[in-house]
């Protein structure tokens, strides 16, 4: 399997960024046939008509999606991108252009907050709605990053790290609303699914609880949220979790066991365990490393 890497050229921001249409040459991500790359790929359909191909997996792409792939994820065809739209933008940049803003607080991309989406999906490509109000300002991003980068003016490597850095913000809170997104959508099951796991996360509940209140076996409701949002029920419920958490270690100061119990871990060395696993740092350090509100 060919792996390819960003290719920096001395002088030039090291992010590249490519608006493609129908009928126009496909972005060059290094390959025609299957190939992986040491670099992460953000790809976003505006106008789509057709089928992407990742890892093991091949997606109908519709108006709206926003593709995140990690480093290592296989994609079938360097021109796929290309031609699942009508209109799309494919963005790609090596995982050490975004640095922790503190030194030592985080040990890898993995564990970095702006790189969480990618780090989420690292087992299956993800697939983020962008809601239509929110559709037209992401191409802004797509083609200011795309301007600065083509006219190459003084101070433009800098310039086109704070569009990347803007675009992966925006990128980060999508993940963290698709549930939001879900429960609005015309999915009545995936609905189910998530207001209880908003009703109940703070309680220690597991899988086999959320699929009894809906009168489902865990297999088969695995399989279907699974399939439709590339996560298990387990992972939305650690999603949850830990989403908490991080917002009452930055914005309160509740002790780390107070906060594992409201979160729904009564163990508060199990939960300590988790967020490190998670985050690459202990809940403490999360906190100590965050800037300081207020």
């Amino acid at each position: 399997m060919p792996v390819f890497g960003f290719g920096h050229v001395p002088g030039i921001a090291p992010v590249a960024v490519s608006h493609h249409r129908r009928g126009e040459p496909a972005p060059n991500l290094g390959a025609i046939g299957a190939h992986t790359h040491d670099f992460l790929v953000l790809f976003y359909a505006h106008r789509a008509h057709g089928t992407v191909r990742i890892d093991d997996g091949t997606w109908t792409v519709r108006d709206g999606d926003l593709f995140v792939i990690a480093p290592g994820q296989v994609v079938s065809a360097g021109d796929q991108f290309k031609e699942a739209t009508t209109d799309g933008w494919t963005m790609w940049f090596p995982a050490d252009v975004v640095r922790p803003g503190t030194p030592g607080a985080y040990s890898s991309w993995r564990t970095h907050p702006l790189l969480f989406p990618f780090a989420q999906g690292i087992n299956r490509a993800q697939r983020l709605p962008v809601p239509p109000v929110d559709r037209a300002g992401l191409v802004e991003r797509f083609a200011a990053l795309d301007a600065e980068l083509r006219a190459r003016r003084d101070g433009h490597q800098e310039a086109a790290l704070a569009h990347l850095t803007l675009l992966l913000v925006t990128v980060a809170r999508l993940s963290t609303g698709l549930a939001d997104h879900l429960r609005c959508a015309d999915e009545p099951l995936l609905a189910a699914v998530f207001e209880a796991i908003e009703e109940r996360y703070h309680q220690p509940i597991s899988l086999a609880d959320i699929a009894a209140d809906l009168a489902l076996t865990a297999g088969y409701l695995t399989t279907v949220v699974r399939r439709k949002t590339g996560r298990t029920v387990t992972q939305w419920i650690a999603q949850r979790r830990m989403q908490q958490a991080r917002l009452l270690l930055a914005e309160t100061d509740l002790t780390v066991g107070a906060i594992s119990r409201r979160v729904g871990y009564p163990d508060t060395s199990y939960f300590s365990k988790r967020f490190r696993a998670r985050h690459g740092v202990t809940p403490t350090q999360w906190r100590d490393a965050a800037p300081p509100t207020g």
